[in-house]
């Protein structure tokens, strides 16, 4: 009789079991977690993901030229009908079809054509010495507090004094040619961009300086890429009411013994009592002044491209 060493073994049972339930627990763990999956594959489904516009991106029905040009074409329609109804007489304002017409005559016989290349010179000389005064001086008093104690307090005292009542002691000091009438239009766009280009300077952010400072830049080169960018979008500003103020005292420096020019035209139209001459010379005031700011606009927008604004919704 022999007799058997081998350890005893568990009941087969007992071994079937366990590994039952361990594999059920494992299989009811990775069943829990892919269940969402599996029944989304188990049912065919197929979610379809639709991009949420804002109402506020949404394009409008109406394009936005028309909505543009829709208030100057009312007014235009509801001065034609004061007109037709008698309620402006033309001695008061003439009717939109006559001032077409009279329009129409002063370009073909050249007298607006030259009239507006008169003010358009004067204008650009004016603006091109405001600039540089203006300018010039708001960076001498921004970029150097002995500049600001030196100049601005004299700047903001000659703003306050009206240029237009400056004149007489134009005429005295440069006679009566073209000199005054460039010095009224220099004077009157040059505090506009030192206000703003001042404002600029002193606005730029005083970490980014310390930020240019730490990492080596000198101080031109501080001005350079740091305060001169910063105060680029006050200096647009500045620019376009210094065009507006450029055209406005063009209408009281072509006042001053003019022989040319559109506001030459205007003082012969009033001396006439011709509403629709001084009408027209108003129309190509605006027209271009409306041309000045757009050039300015987009002048603006190709350099302040770096520069995220809100454009209105």
């Amino acid at each position: 009789m022999s007799i058997s060493h081998a350890p005893p073994q568990k009941p087969s049972s007992d071994i079937s079991g366990s590994s039952d339930t361990s594999d059920t627990s494992d299989t009811s763990e990775t069943t829990d977690a892919v269940d969402p999956a599996a029944s989304v594959a188990s049912s065919g489904a197929a979610l379809e993901l639709e991009p949420i516009v804002p109402s506020s991106t949404r394009r409008a029905r109406v394009p936005r030229w028309l909505r543009r040009t829709s208030g100057p074409l009312l007014l235009l329609a509801l001065w034609q009908l004061l007109s037709t109804t008698g309620v402006l007489t033309p001695d008061v304002l003439a009717p939109p079809g006559t001032i077409a017409r009279v329009a129409r005559d002063l370009f073909a016989d050249g007298s607006l054509a030259t009239a507006m290349g008169v003010s358009l010179q004067r204008v650009a000389l004016g603006l091109l010495f405001g600039v540089v005064v203006g300018v010039g001086l708001a960076l001498v008093s921004g970029l150097f507090r002995v500049g600001e104690d030196l100049v601005d307090a004299s700047v903001q005292m000659l703003r306050t004094v009206p240029f237009v009542g400056l004149i007489p002691l134009f005429i005295i000091w440069f006679g009566i040619g073209e000199a005054p009438k460039i010095a009224i239009i220099t004077l009157g766009v040059s505090f506009p961009l030192y206000l703003n280009v001042y404002a600029g300077i002193r606005g730029v952010d005083s970490q980014l300086v310390e930020a240019g400072e730490s990492l080596g830049l000198s101080r031109w080169g501080l001005v350079r890429h740091v305060v001169l960018p910063g105060a680029l979008p006050g200096a647009m500003t500045g620019l376009r009411y210094s065009l507006g103020i450029a055209w406005l005292a063009l209408v009281f420096a072509e006042q001053i013994n003019a022989d040319a020019g559109i506001g030459f035209l205007m003082v012969q139209a009033r001396d006439f009592l011709r509403t629709d001459v001084i009408v027209v010379c108003l129309i190509v005031y605006a027209f271009l002044g409306l041309l000045a700011d757009f050039v300015v606009r987009t002048l603006e927008r190709l350099l302040l491209q770096w520069r995220p604004t809100f454009t209105g919704r």
